[in-house]
């Protein structure tokens, strides 16, 4: 919907008074977009000291926001408060539901809005949350920067986050699966490309209890072996710590992980960046239709496809060096035992590129 006013800006500067017409707009957008390229706001500074003064139910006495913002902005936010409706106050997220239909009815029962403080006398806003609100108005497009700048993953099953500008330079990664038995890891590149796809047997677990040392003994002869990668991806085991015939099993991931996360992060001390992550079991079996019910079945099958279709498809989904999709498809056909840790090595790096980067390693939005 088109709408347009007239607004002019009481400003008081070197003891005089001065109306400063403001510009028609067409939209809610332009209105934002000029006030924030004109000028920053000072809010986020002010901001702590006024609500530090705020009382526990979160109002203010007297003029405290309006003290927040230029007379220039008071007037954008007041265009925007007065004259949108509430399908358009909704593109504001804290101004969702019944939020931008109470700013509605408090303007048709009492008129425009005559200051910024009027606003906390709508329902269901606060003080706290005004000054959220005129913030998001004035600089809509700063507030979704500062979002997308922030640590971005499929949150729900890869942690911890990364920020993007960190994924745009990753050139590989080495997905590791650990088991009771052995740990599996598989190195991609971006294409992806198996650069590299292994296991080292470990440990046979059973109901005795290994000591630390004897873990940092064994990993740390496994991780010698890992190549290097700009990350390093971890299976998350999906076990219930309900299941008291489990703890000795999930103690043993537990302790491995954290191993894992020790040994492999060599630069967290110094730059606080992560390079390990973790995934989860059921999101890498989902991905690829793994999963009946809660259980993830044997991806033995679907590596086979990929290591066929890696010779026969001009663009197959994972690329093998020729000479090495023979030997690794020898070696899973000969296999006389279960090896899942090295399906799930490769399913998981696969899975990674594509929930993360999706097709043609473009990070997804």
């Amino acid at each position: 919907m088109a709408w347009r006013t007239n607004l002019a800006c009481l400003i008081k500067a070197g003891g005089r008074t001065r109306w400063f017409p403001l510009p028609e707009y067409s939209s809610v957008s332009p209105v934002l977009h000029n006030t924030c390229s004109r000028r920053k706001s000072t809010a986020p500074e002010k901001l702590a000291a006024s609500i530090a003064a705020c009382d526990t139910n979160g109002k203010e006495p007297g003029t405290a926001l309006g003290r927040l913002y230029s007379p220039e902005q008071q007037a954008s936010i007041l265009h925007v408060l007065n004259t949108a409706s509430d399908k358009e106050l909704e593109a504001f997220r804290l101004l969702r539901g019944r939020k931008s239909v109470n700013i509605v009815e408090h303007r048709k029962k009492f008129g425009p809005f005559q200051s910024l403080e009027s606003l906390i006398g709508v329902p269901l806003i606060q003080y706290k949350t005004a000054v959220e609100v005129c913030n998001s108005i004035l600089c809509p497009e700063n507030r979704q920067r500062k979002k997308s700048q922030e640590k971005w993953l499929p949150r729900k099953f890869i942690k911890p986050g990364v920020e993007k500008e960190r994924l745009k330079a990753v050139n590989s990664i080495v997905s590791i699966v650990f088991g009771t038995r052995r740990i599996a890891w598989a190195h991609l590149d971006r294409k992806p490309t198996v650069l590299d796809w292994q296991q080292a047997e470990c440990w046979k677990l059973t109901n005795k209890t290994y000591p630390s040392s004897f873990y940092l003994e064994e990993i740390s002869s496994v991780v010698s072996k890992i190549p290097k990668a700009d990350l390093y991806i971890l299976e998350k085991s999906g076990l219930s710590i309900q299941n008291t015939s489990l703890l000795p099993i999930l103690l043993h991931f537990l302790i491995t992980e954290a191993m894992l996360y020790a040994l492999l992060n060599k630069t967290f001390a110094k730059d606080g960046q992560h390079r390990v992550l973790s995934i989860n079991r059921n999101a890498v079996g989902k991905h690829f239709d793994l999963m009946i019910g809660d259980t993830r079945t044997s991806g033995r099958e679907l590596v086979k496809q990929f290591l066929s279709e890696s010779v026969l498809k001009e663009q197959p989904r994972v690329f093998f060096p020729r000479e090495l999709a023979v030997q690794y498809r020898q070696k899973i056909g000969k296999s006389s035992h279960r090896i899942e840790e090295l399906y799930d090595s490769l399913l998981q790096a696969v899975a990674f590129y594509e929930l993360v980067f999706g097709s043609g390693s473009e990070l997804k939005c």
